[in-house]
């Protein structure tokens, strides 16, 4: 074991980030601003772990004051949230603001610009509106798309003085594969004719946002949130090569080269038409995708995905699905977040910000979430009542380490964020796995506690030092 100190550069970010439903809760919720997230609550609460959804979530809507007081002693230097499209209005199809919501935000916003930390806002974290859903479709519908860049333009209006990072999605692969591909999540529909325009209408949408971002002249950046799985094959044979590029281009490349590069890959637009998967698209608009990239990316990374070359035939009367391609592939002897399921593999990080270096001409990216989510927190309380998370402190170490490696190596990574400030909802696992420097007690009314590894990133956010310990000895 060897212990190594690693200076953190000057304007690199030390943030965290969280979404609106995750945290809000309904209060003051008008009775037709259901997102998607809260429809499918409603309709399959029993998923949701012991109940716990985003009724409640951590009641920041009445609470946001004694949040960002916690985000300042903890040493924040940027906070990124969405603001609910489903509650900042109250007619979608005429974008007529709630004024109630909107003056939550008006507060939350200026609040945390007092504070010395820069706010970051996603205007779309699963928050598509209900009545949309049950209408058009979701995404499935180009009107939708519409009716999002009028909502966006409201939103510009309203904060685009306050407010310079935006970011129109974060994640915007992962309602339409729970839903229409992998069909595990509420209404369990098996489409993926839906799944790929899902995904188009996300990476239109994202541009024609962004259009709208530039004609306006608004000060700031307007950026995008991607959750790409880094992808490795189970061996050097060609065969398991092959299987890794394929589980990326359709998992990760679909949101990735439009992102970076401003298109499809060919590849990707080929495969689609060979397995006749169905989706409406123009020339033009893969124009709009083309002339209005974002100005940056932000990455969330949790694990790595391993694959493998297929070993069954698919079934000829099967709707085709991107595992035509591929089959997961478990690590024999990896380490194991248990809680949660998910191999712990830092150098994730850096094998990512090398490909950004290498395939994406080192455009500027950041971390925007890492962290770590564990069951029953409760059992490492101290006899103060301090959690002693210092398995979340040594997970973040590693990442962090890897992030500054890749930044001496030449990546144009600008920061590092942490999922989550607050313990928070979750899809399904509600508050099971716990992923904050800040305790939510469920017991107690949702009061907030600093974990040790938040007084330890206060630490590190003061000092702006990483002190990491390597596993780098034989024994």
């Amino acid at each position: 074991m060897s212990k190594l100190t690693m200076d953190i550069p000057k304007n690199f970010i030390l943030g965290a980030s969280t979404s609106a439903w995750q945290t809000e809760g309904w209060c003051g919720k008008k009775e037709n601003q259901d997102s998607y997230l809260d429809l499918w609550y409603k309709n399959d609460r029993d998923v949701w772990y012991e109940g716990y959804g985003p009724a409640i979530a951590t009641d920041l809507i009445n609470r946001y004051q004694e949040e960002v007081d916690l985000m300042k002693k903890v040493g924040l230097t940027h906070y990124r949230t969405s603001i609910n499209w489903s509650r900042f209005l109250t007619d979608y199809e005429n974008a007529i603001v709630d004024e109630d919501y909107a003056k939550y935000y008006d507060d939350f916003l200026t609040k945390i610009v007092e504070n010395g930390i820069v706010p970051m806002l996603c205007l779309e974290h699963y928050e598509v509106p209900a009545e949309l859903f049950n209408k058009y479709g979701g995404w499935n519908s180009k009107h939708v798309v519409e009716l999002f860049v009028k909502f966006a333009e409201k939103v510009f209006e309203r904060y685009h003085n306050t407010v310079k990072r935006w970011f129109v999605f974060n994640e915007p692969i992962v309602i339409q594969t729970r839903v229409y591909l992998d069909a595990e999540r509420w209404p369990y529909e098996q489409n993926t004719n839906k799944w790929m325009q899902w995904n188009h209408h996300k990476n239109l949408a994202t541009a024609k946002v962004v259009q709208l971002f530039r004609h306006k002249n608004y000060q700031g950046s307007i950026g995008t949130i991607i959750n790409p799985e880094v992808t490795y094959p189970r061996s050097s044979s060609k065969e398991d090569q092959q299987a890794a590029k394929m589980y990326d281009l359709f998992y990760n490349r679909v949101f990735l080269d439009p992102a970076f590069n401003g298109e499809y890959p060919q590849e990707l637009i080929d495969l689609l038409a060979k397995h006749k998967v169905q989706w409406d698209y123009t020339n033009q608009e893969l124009e709009i995708i083309k002339k209005f990239p974002v100005d940056e990316v932000a990455i969330n990374l949790y694990f790595p995905h391993r694959v493998k070359a297929p070993t069954k035939q698919w079934h000829k009367d099967a709707p085709f699905h991107p595992a035509f391609y591929y089959e997961s592939f478990a690590l024999p002897g990896r380490k194991m977040n248990k809680s949660r399921g998910w191999e712990i593999y830092p150098k994730i990080v850096y094998d990512f910000a090398m490909r950004v270096k290498q395939q994406y001409n080192n455009k500027s990216w950041f971390i925007c979430e890492n962290g770590m989510g564990i069951e029953d927190e409760q059992r490492f309380k101290d006899d103060q009542g301090m959690i002693q998370d210092d398995y979340r402190i040594d997970f973040i170490s590693k990442h962090l380490y890897w992030t500054l490696k890749a930044i001496n190596d030449g990546a144009n990574c600008g920061g590092y964020m942490l999922w989550a400030f607050t313990d928070n909802v979750s899809p399904m696992n509600a508050f099971k796995n716990r992923y904050g420097l800040i305790e939510i007690d469920l017991e107690q009314n949702r009061n907030r506690r600093l974990k040790k590894s938040a007084l330890w990133f206060k630490d590190l956010s003061k000092t702006r030092q990483l002190i990491v310990n390597l596993d780098d000895e034989d024994k």
